[in-house]
């Protein structure tokens, strides 16, 4: 058995343990009961599930969930069209997210995937100062995409 405050207080029978708890007007809870003898320890239950759950919240509260946002093309797309969407996912970039960039082969277009496979290529160039590209162009069924990642971002992990 172990104190409130870590001192250990030697093996003794489960009620002499629950009459020192009633004494202390603490709980006595089992920390390893799989172990033999198993090991209880007095404390304020109440108190550590709450201190418990308050650093799970703080936990909670630093944490930058990473979302991924689309952006969408067709491979015929016009020059000032494009610099839109390459504005919307560098701001996209610079907030922490990832982006996912999408060109959509619609009829005839499926005969010229390489059209979107540049256009991809030149969207991962034109952000790469601020993003790296994660997976090569993937042709998905009518779709061929590509996943970028803020740099910053990786650096952090490190």
């Amino acid at each position: 058995m172990v104190s409130a405050d870590g001192e250990q207080l030697g093996i003794m029978s489960a009620q002499e343990a629950l009459e020192k708890a009633e004494e202390a007007n603490l709980d006595l809870v089992k920390i390893s009961p799989n172990a033999v003898p198993p090991v209880c320890k007095l404390m304020d239950y109440g108190k550590f599930k709450f201190e418990q759950t308050k650093r799970e919240k703080e936990a909670k509260k630093n944490q930058k969930v990473v979302e991924i946002k689309e952006v969408r093309m067709s491979p015929s797309i016009d020059s000032n069209d494009f610099n839109v969407k390459l504005r919307n996912a560098q701001k996209f970039l610079a907030d922490g997210d990832r982006v996912k960039v999408t060109v959509r082969f619609r009829g005839r277009e499926m005969a010229h995937t390489e059209i979107g496979r540049d256009l991809l290529l030149k969207f991962a160039e034109q952000c790469a100062e601020i993003a790296t590209m994660d997976k090569e162009p993937k042709l998905d069924g009518r779709h061929m995409s590509i996943f970028l990642a803020a740099k910053a971002a990786k650096d952090s992990k490190k």
